[in-house]
Formats: C-alpha cells, sequence, structure tokens
C-alpha cells in the first residue's frame, strides 16, 4: 500500500507542479474544473445518489465553474472564498460535536450534495485567484500545496513512529494526535524556511507562519470531514482512480479546507501581494 502510494505520488507531484508554473491562469483553471468535477461525482457517491444524479451533480459543478469564470466578478469570489471558511470552522464543530456522539451531519443527500459545493466550489475560486496574482500567484499556490503535502507526510510518518493518543477516534481511528501536531509543526517550517529564501516575505514573516499554522490546522479538519461522510456512507474511499490514495476527493479533502483559510488570509492580511 506505501509502496503504491510513493509511485502514484511520484508521478502526480511532478504533474501538478508544472501544471502551477507552466500553464497560464485560464488553462489551470480549466483542467483544475475538471478535477474538481471528478470530485463531485465522488462527492456525489458518497451521498448514496443514483448514477444518474452523479452525472447530473457533476455537469451542474461544471457548469457553475465555467459560468463564475466567465463572470470573473471579484465581489463574488470574495463572497464565496468567505463562504468557504465560514462554513469550514462550522466543520470544526460538527467534526467536535460527531467524536462526542453527537452526529449534526445532515442525513438528507440533498443537504450533502449542498455541503459538497461549499466544499468544492469556494476552493477552485481560491486557486483561481491565486493563480490570477501577478508575479508570485503560482509561487503561493505551490505554497500552499507544500504546506498540505509537507503536513500530511509528516502526520503520516510522526503517527506511526509515536502515535499514540487517538485525535478523533470515531471519525478516523488511525489520526493520532502526535501524528497531527508532528504535521503542523512540518507545516510551520516549510513556511519558515519560505520566509527566509523569499526576501520580499520578510515584513510578512510573521503573518504568513501564523496563517500557515491556522491553514494547515483546518486541512486536518478538512481530512475528518470527508471521513466523517465516508463512514456515514460506509465506504472506505471515495473512489479509486489514484492507485494506493482512493479516489480525487481522498487527496483534495485536505485542500477543500485549507484553499480558502489561506487565500483569505493572503488577501486580507496583503501578504506579500
Amino acid at each position: 500500500m506505501l509502496k503504491q502510494r510513493i509511485i502514484t505520488a511520484a508521478i502526480l507531484i511532478p504533474i501538478v507542479i508544472a501544471v502551477i508554473f507552466l500553464l497560464d491562469t485560464v488553462w489551470f483553471s480549466a483542467l483544475f474544473a475538471v478535477f474538481v468535477t471528478i470530485g463531485a461525482w465522488e462527492w456525489a457517491g458518497l451521498c448514496k445518489t443514483s448514477k444518474k444524479y452523479q452525472y447530473l451533480y457533476s455537469l451542474i459543478t461544471l457548469l457553475i465553474l465555467v459560468g463564475l469564470y466567465s463572470a470573473s466578478n471579484n465581489s463574488l469570489y470574495n463572497s464565496l472564498i468567505l463562504s468557504g471558511v465560514v462554513y469550514w470552522f462550522i466543520a470544526v464543530v460538527l467534526v467536535f460535536l460527531y467524536q462526542k456522539q453527537h452526529n449534526f451531519l445532515p442525513k438528507s443527500p440533498l443537504a450533502l450534495l449542498v455541503i459538497g459545493q461549499l466544499l468544492l466550489i469556494p476552493m477552485w475560486v481560491s486557486l483561481t485567484v491565486l493563480k490570477s496574482f501577478p508575479g508570485n500567484g503560482a509561487t503561493l499556490i505551490m505554497l500552499l500545496m507544500a504546506l498540505i503535502w509537507g503536513a500530511d507526510t509528516a502526520a503520516y510518518f510522526v503517527g506511526k513512529k509515536w502515535g499514540k493518543r487517538r485525535l478523533a477516534n470515531r471519525v478516523s481511528p488511525g489520526k493520532t494526535w502526535e501524528g497531527s501536531i508532528g504535521g503542523i509543526v512540518a507545516g510551520i517550517a516549510i513556511a519558515l524556511a519560505y520566509v527566509i529564501v523569499s526576501v520580499e516575505m520578510l515584513n510578512d514573516g510573521i503573518a504568513l507562519i501564523g496563517l500557515s499554522f491556522l491553514t494547515v490546522s483546518i486541512s486536518i479538519i478538512g481530512d475528518l470531514m470527508e471521513s466523517m461522510v465516508k463512514r456515514e456512507a460506509d465506504i472506505k474511499d471515495s473512489g479509486s482512480i489514484l492507485p494506493g490514495h482512493g479516489g480525487v476527493m481522498d487527496r483534495i479533502d485536505s485542500l477543500t479546507a485549507a484553499g480558502p483559510v489561506f487565500v483569505f488570509g493572503i488577501v486580507h492580511l496583503g501578504i506579500g501581494i
């Protein structure tokens, strides 16, 4: 399993980096929209809908993304990013209550489908906005990805080596406090390294490190949120398109939470822009 995960990651990571740095905003957003549409298909499956409704939900999601890009309305984009941030702080409460055996996750497939839009649309908008920043947009996206990948990798190995106390055993039995703390420390180290090597970020160093801490912390909630939905649906992986990793949603669950929070902080704190 680990070998398969490593092989898939070794293939995907260079492709993702190339897409981030080599494609312009239009093609980046279009390719990411396809990725999000696949995620929408998988999310509809987690909601226990029929294949017909999975197709319909995916199509609606894609049409929304096309409409949003065509509109290119900054006020609308900012509102959607804010809606994503607000939802994820509500999700913290949902996960906490679920762990305490108080399940407030909606039972209605329609309500869960709406939640899926709150996960996927603000994430796409966040990365599209970030990519459009002149000069350092691609670099900031790469930093966001490095925070998520670095934290996820550190959490896995620290948890495997030293993990003893379960973070949220009712939600995701494999996660530990030790692993999560290891992931957060790795995220802070990545942000610190970025500040050190980026002269233009020196004045915003403390703010960026603080934002990175929050981004990595909320990314853990993104992971737990999908785990909670999968547990309710009695499904192990959202899909099987990525060998060793499961589906697209299994790979972007952290990004659905981290993206809006990171970009909201970058824009409203004026970090590096």
